[in-house]
């Protein structure tokens, strides 16, 4: 099989085609998904919906380096998890669902549903850094390298593959500054910054583009990111969404705890996607956004959200899913709060729907992506089966305690 998607952002003589390792050898990895039990405890998304054990993996709204994004979700497929959430961009979906495929062809798993992000209004998750590296002064300690989660930031000297990929024009001049792919918005590098040369570009995701992408057949879910305090905003882009709707399995709305008013604001776009909404929705419990590779404690906003709308009287129908701050201490902080699969009364699904890991699941992935030695720049994961067998280990032991595999 090869890779046919392209991102346009490159130069012409960049786009090569991407040729995976199909006929090298995975026995070692097809044991542990057999082993830790992956294709018998595997359901489909929404029974996993169902039963709380829906597992999402957040690539991240602006997010847009196709090669770790086709390999993450690779990895992610081969570990199970029920949804992968990315950019709305046509060369990253197309990105997903190459990774999809390939680990599909290494074990025959069901397929995630495929979700694009997309926002009302400014958001955090819709924007990139940017600054000019000339004004950079010579003796700058550059803090940002060293907070930059993503690898987004390097300088001249760096010459790393990163760099020569992302960052040469088309005369093979060496670039610095912020690798606009990479960036994904977290803000870490702006207040770090000892000269105040770091600034932050938003942007709103284009309506019509957006419906184009959701009637793909290979995209299953919308998932729109609100600030929840006006409707406005909310309902101007689902009306602009218009029919394209009617093609989904799964609309989601990730917004913020604004305390009291939260449910009064859910019950509010829920009035206004209910008329045409014919398939599943769910509510993104978004904690501590972009936050959950910092440590144990960025978790605890996301479990307060659930706990304030688990009590909650009058909240609309949807699932609900906890994300911003995820990370691997957040299913025992769910035990805590006795939510964890966890049936209401007279219900038969569980309160808490399921788990979205984002920048924690990228970063115990990226580590292993990031020793790679690929050629002309792309690095396919099945060609590297060790790296591959650690990545899908560090992988099933994140969404393990989600899905409750069993012990390897």
């Amino acid at each position: 099989m090869a890779l046919n998607f392209y991102n346009s952002a490159f130069p012409a003589q960049r786009q090569v085609k991407l040729t995976s390792g199909s006929n090298k050898c995975h026995q070692n990895v097809k044991n542990l998904v057999s082993r830790v039990g992956v294709p018998s405890i595997s359901c489909s998304p929404d029974e996993s919906l169902q039963k709380g054990n829906w597992v999402k993996l957040i690539c991240g709204a602006s997010f847009e380096d196709v090669v770790d994004i086709r390999n993450l979700s690779l990895v992610y497929t081969l570990a199970g998890v029920d949804c992968i959430d990315c950019a709305a961009d046509a060369s990253v979906v197309s990105a997903v669902n190459e990774g999809i495929e390939a680990a599909r062809e290494i074990v025959p798993l069901r397929r995630p549903w495929v979700m694009v992000s997309v926002n009302d209004d400014e958001d955090l998750h819709f924007r990139k850094a940017e600054f000019d590296p000339e004004n950079c002064p010579l003796d700058c300690p550059r803090p940002c390298e060293n907070v930059c989660p993503a690898s987004a930031i390097l300088f001249e000297k760096e010459k790393s593959i990163a760099e020569v990929f992302y960052r040469a024009n088309q005369t093979g001049e060496q670039k610095s500054g912020v690798i606009t792919e990479r960036c994904y918005g977290c803000g870490r590098c702006f207040p770090v910054c000892p000269y105040d040369k770091i600034g932050m570009v938003t942007y709103v995701r284009d309506t019509a583009a957006t419906a184009e992408l959701l009637r793909r057949d290979d995209v299953d879910a919308v998932e729109i990111h609100t600030s929840a305090r006006q409707i406005k905003p909310f309902r101007e882009l689902w009306d602009g969404l218009d029919d394209s709707i009617t093609y989904l399995r799964l609309v989601a709305v990730s917004l913020p705890n604004i305390g009291d008013e939260t449910v009064s604001s859910m019950n509010s776009m829920y009035s206004v996607m209910q008329p045409c909404l014919s398939c599943f929705n769910l509510w993104q419990l978004d904690g501590r956004p972009m936050s959950g590779d910092i440590g144990q404690g960025a978790t605890r906003q996301s479990i307060e959200f659930a706990v304030h709308l688990a009590s909650a009287k009058y909240r609309p129908p949807g699932f609900l899913q906890l994300a911003g701050g995820t990370n691997a201490h957040t299913v025992d902080g769910l035990k805590r709060k006795g939510l964890f699969q966890t049936c209401e009364p007279k219900q038969k699904h569980s309160i808490i729907g399921g788990i979205a890991y984002g920048g924690y699941a990228r970063k115990i992935i990226g580590r292993i992506l990031s020793s790679l030695q690929p050629q002309h720049g792309f690095a396919c994961i099945e060609d590297y089966p060790d790296h591959l067998l650690e990545a899908l280990g560090e992988a099933i032991a994140l969404v393990g305690t989600v899905k409750s595999y069993h012990s390897s």
